[in-house]
């Protein structure tokens, strides 16, 4: 079977960053990038090299921050009609940073069918405008939670969380309950969330091992809001599981392939955060065949070193066999996988 023919068989979809973002959020976990507008033309030309391969493409102009453009109602429409076979989804995702600047915005959300937005929170004012790196940030995030439920949008809170912050999710979880948002969402129909997590330990949220949650350290009042607790484990608990596994941790994409595209034109799959590890080639200097042959086959350089390590290697030579930190199984795979990357290929 020749590449087209591979090609055919995937569905494709491509996140570009055309406009960038206004926060630089210490949990990212596709790493902080510059902010670059694109040329104009770049979103038809970076689909038109994908289009020949490819029969459903759904295209969004945005990686970082959705919206992050003034004609953002064009700009959905653009994405739409860029798109082969399919139509892009909107998601529970908004600009906040938008929401409270430009009174259109929340009209527009519902337009297009927007029913809830996730909100996300690393603690009370100081700390959350430290870790999205903004002043002003957590009272935005306040009056972006007024503004959607005055017009009908669910907010979704999710906040994350960290052996400095811990305390402070307990009064934000708090905070919650005191401006009555379940039940004011549950007055239009709607359901209010809060939940909170570590992320994943990789991009600039890997920065944050030190202060990484320890699992004994959780407060009471917050298991019940931790997404996926109950599959939580010790980093302890991760080494001892591979301390013998000779298997090996490698990603791969099933019927549809979800490419991150860099406003320099760097391509990505969206397994794990945008370094040079995981780069797949560039769209303006590569051989296009070539590279789409390596984003079908998965020939890239950081997957090809994937299969020659054992997680029980990985382990040994990276693990902390004394810690208490909070992981997600696979969160901790990644972990491990992405510190051998980065000294193999230093």
């Amino acid at each position: 079977m020749n590449i087209r023919e591979k090609a055919a068989e995937k569905d494709l979809l491509l996140a570009v960053d055309m406009y960038g973002c206004p926060n630089r959020c210490r949990h990212c976990w596709l790493g902080h990038m510059p902010n670059r507008k694109m040329e104009d033309g770049a979103d038809e030309w970076i689909v038109d090299c994908f289009r020949p391969y490819f029969k459903r493409i759904s295209f969004y102009s945005w990686l970082r921050e959705p919206d992050f453009c003034d004609d953002y109602r064009e700009r959905w429409q653009r994405d739409i009609a860029l798109s082969v076979q399919t139509v892009p989804e909107r998601y529970e995702l908004a600009s906040f940073w938008r929401i409270v600047r430009d009174p259109e915005y929340v009209p527009f959300l519902k337009e297009v069918g927007v029913k809830a937005v996730q909100l996300t929170f690393f603690g009370m004012e100081e700390t959350t405008d430290r870790f999205v790196g903004r002043t002003g940030a957590f009272r935005e995030l306040l009056r972006a939670t007024e503004l959607l439920t005055a017009n009908g949008i669910a907010p979704r809170w999710q906040a994350f969380l960290y052996e400095e912050n811990k305390e402070e999710i307990v009064e934000l979880l708090k905070l919650s309950e005191e401006l009555h948002l379940r039940e004011r969402c549950r007055g239009f129909g709607a359901e209010f969330r809060f939940f909170v997590h570590t992320g994943s330990c990789d991009g600039e949220n890997r920065k944050q091992y030190d202060i990484w949650i320890r699992k004994k350290n959780i407060p009471e009042a917050l298991i019940p809001f931790y997404s996926g607790y109950e599959s939580l484990l010790t980093e302890r608990e991760c080494c001892e599981r591979f301390r013998r596994d000779v298997t090996h941790w490698v990603h791969h994409n099933e019927k549809e392939i979800v490419l991150l595209i860099s406003n320099t034109c760097d391509v990505f799959f969206n397994f794990t955060h945008m370094s040079r590890e995981w780069k797949i080639g560039n769209l303006k200097t590569d051989d296009r065949q070539e590279l789409i042959r390596r984003v079908v086959e998965e020939d890239i350089s950081a997957l090809n070193l994937a299969g020659k390590v054992t997680l029980g290697e990985l382990a040994a030579r990276y693990g902390n066999p004394e810690s208490d930190r909070a992981f997600q199984l696979n969160d901790y795979k990644d972990y491990l996988l992405n510190r051998y990357l980065e000294d193999v290929c230093s």
